[in-house]
Parts: C-alpha cells; sequence; structure tokens
C-alpha cells in the first residue's frame, strides 16, 4: 500500500504544490494510501450557497443542478463549485480504514459517519446521482470519496435521523463559534436568521444573552421571518434585504437607538451582504462572516471604504468538539429540532 501525506497532497494532480483544497484537480481513484479512509457515500450535503448558485445558473432546473455537480467532480475530482469555491460535506459508511490512518476515533468498517471538512478538498467519485432534494440542499448518490488522515468526522448519533444530523453538522462551526462570541448584554445582529445556521445561532445567542442585550434578526423573506417567528428567539426581526446596506444600517440604529451591533454573524447564503454587516457594527464591535458567499476583497476594501474599525473574522467551520455542540443545542431546543425535522426529515 502507498504511503500518503497526512494534508492530502499526493492526491494533488494540479497545481504543483497545492493542498487538495484550493487545488484545481485531485485524484479520486483507488485504491487508497496507507494513511486514508475510504467511505461509500450516500448523502453530498452542498453547501448552501453553492447549491443556490447552481440553481440559478440554471434558472431551478433541477436536472441542470445534476448536470452540473457530474461535470464538476468529474472535471475537478471533488464537488467545489467554481465559482463559489465551496463544497459542503458528506454522509455515508466506513468501507475502509488505512492501517496508518490516526483519526480512528474508534472507527470500523460498517460505521455511518458524516464527513466534517469540506467537499472542496474531499477526492470524491460519483458512479451515480440517484435523487436530489432541492428542498433540503442535499443529493443522494453511489460513489466513494476519500478521507485525509488530518480529516475530521463523527458518528452519525442514534437519536436523530441520519438527514437531520447531517444538516446539523453541515453548519456545526457556527454555533461553536457562536458561543464563543456572544457575551451577556451584547447587541447581536444576525443576518439570514431564517436559515440553517442563523436559526441555530439565534438559539445559542438567546442561550448566552438570556434577558440582557438585544438580538436582532434580519431577514428578508416572509417565510424565513415566519420561521424566526416560531422560534421566539430575537427581540425584534427586522425584514430587510442584507443586499442593501444602507437599508440595514437604517434598521439596527432605530433598533438600538443609534448604538450599532457589538456582533454581527452573517449567515446569508448569497453574495453581496458584506457591507450590510460592516456597517451595522460598532467600530469596537465584531462581525463574524459564516457564509460561504463572503468575498474578502469586498469586506475588507468596504470596512476601509467607510472607515469602519470592526474586527472582521472569516468563519472557520471547525472548532474544538463543535459537532456535539451543535448537535447539543438541537436537542435542547424542542422548537429547533422539529423545524429542523420538518425540514430535513
Amino acid at each position: 500500500m502507498k504511503k500518503g501525506c497526512r494534508f492530502g497532497t499526493h492526491r494533488v494532480i494540479s497545481p504543483e504544490n497545492a493542498l487538495p483544497q484550493n487545488a484545481q484537480k485531485v485524484d479520486n481513484s483507488l485504491p487508497i494510501y496507507n494513511n486514508e479512509l475510504l467511505i461509500d457515500v450516500d448523502i453530498l450535503n452542498i453547501d448552501s450557497a453553492s447549491f443556490r448558485q447552481m440553481k440559478d445558473a440554471n434558472n431551478g432546473n433541477i436536472d441542470g443542478v445534476k448536470n452540473m455537480i457530474l461535470s464538476i467532480v468529474a472535471e475537478r475530482g471533488k464537488q467545489q463549485n467554481p465559482v463559489t469555491g465551496s463544497g459542503g460535506m458528506l454522509l455515508g459508511t466506513v468501507k475502509e480504514i488505512g492501517p496508518d490512518y490516526t483519526n480512528k476515533r474508534n472507527l470500523k468498517v460498517g460505521d455511518k459517519i458524516a464527513c466534517l471538512v469540506s467537499l472542496s478538498l474531499t477526492p470524491l467519485h460519483i458512479d451515480e446521482i440517484i435523487e436530489i432534494f432541492p428542498e433540503r440542499d442535499q443529493v443522494k448518490i453511489k460513489g466513494h470519496a476519500i478521507l485525509f488522515d488530518t480529516g475530521i468526522l463523527t458518528k452519525i448519533p442514534e437519536d436523530m435521523p441520519e438527514t437531520l444530523a447531517l444538516a446539523v453538522l453541515d453548519v456545526a462551526g457556527a454555533p461553536a463559534q457562536a458561543r464563543n462570541l456572544v457575551k451577556p448584554g451584547m447587541n447581536v445582529v444576525i443576518i439570514g436568521a431564517g436559515g440553517k445556521s442563523g436559526s441555530i445561532c439565534c438559539a445559542v445567542a438567546r442561550e448566552i444573552l438570556g434577558n440582557s442585550g438585544k438580538l436582532m434578526a434580519i431577514q428578508p423573506s416572509e417565510r424565513g421571518v415566519k420561521r424566526i417567528k416560531s422560534l421566539g428567539h430575537c427581540d425584534e426581526i427586522l425584514q430587510v434585504n442584507a443586499q442593501s446596506p444602507v437599508d440595514c444600517y437604517n434598521a439596527i440604529k432605530k433598533s438600538t437607538d443609534g448604538e450599532m451591533a457589538d456582533l454581527v454573524i452573517n449567515c446569508a447564503p448569497v453574495a453581496d451582504t458584506e457591507m450590510s454587516s460592516i456597517i451595522c457594527c460598532k467600530d469596537s464591535g465584531t462581525v463574524y462572516f459564516f457564509t460561504m458567499a463572503t468575498s474578502f476583497t469586498k469586506a475588507a476594501l468596504g470596512a476601509e471604504g467607510i472607515g469602519s474599525d470592526a474586527l472582521l473574522i472569516i468563519g472557520n467551520g471547525y472548532a474544538p468538539n463543535h459537532d456535539q455542540i451543535a448537535l447539543d443545542v438541537v436537542r435542547n431546543h424542542p422548537k429547533l429540532r422539529k423545524l429542523f425535522e420538518e425540514q430535513y426529515v
């Protein structure tokens, strides 16, 4: 069995010296190397920004989305949307464990697992797309994926349906980072609060704030507003388009009596929401961009353009124990779990 690099560089085809995530093409062929894990893939959970972009590019035609996914994987050896750069995650069954694979976590062949690293760096081969579920950004396939030695994963919990667990784990970084950033007494704004990551961040923020501070949601769609209201976490829901920075600024200024936000968490799955996040935040505040639709250039230069000294954090989908944190948030909030079950089960 061939020896591989723990970071997966042995799978990179081009360009030379790249890591798998920023590679244009990776090797998804078998057999696996000595330090890899082979997974029989059942479900791909496509990143929401990526799935939205593919739907828009095909005018909502799901066959077009199917063909685009097959084309991307055939060309790149992985599911990495060339427009958004993002991927998603997968659910599958352990088929083979390399003898030098160290991230075993009591794994055995036959275990059901969710991969917690992005599809944008995971070698993937698709034999067949069986069905696409556009309402939950999930794709049922027949195929295999390869996890590197540094790749993180988690076993599917026994107390949740697989598709529910996958949906929660897909945004596991968001509640873990929100828990680190939210402090009692803060004015907190969550953009895209009606989606998966946004609604789970609202639950975490409410837990920490208690009766202090103010939790505000920005959500453009009527459907999203209804979802947020049903959970009862937010003090105020502002039906504003996050692609309109001045409108957002005026809404938050009014809601906070001019104080603005101490923390803004952006979970919107669309582009061009960077400035709404920054303009709503105090100079001494923090903006956390969880959305994969974020442009570093737009955020950095835009903040400079309006003279904002807010701390800008680019979302990292990983935090210690983020899988268990996310699952526990859903377990501890029955209304949130019910909402997720209605959408993803």
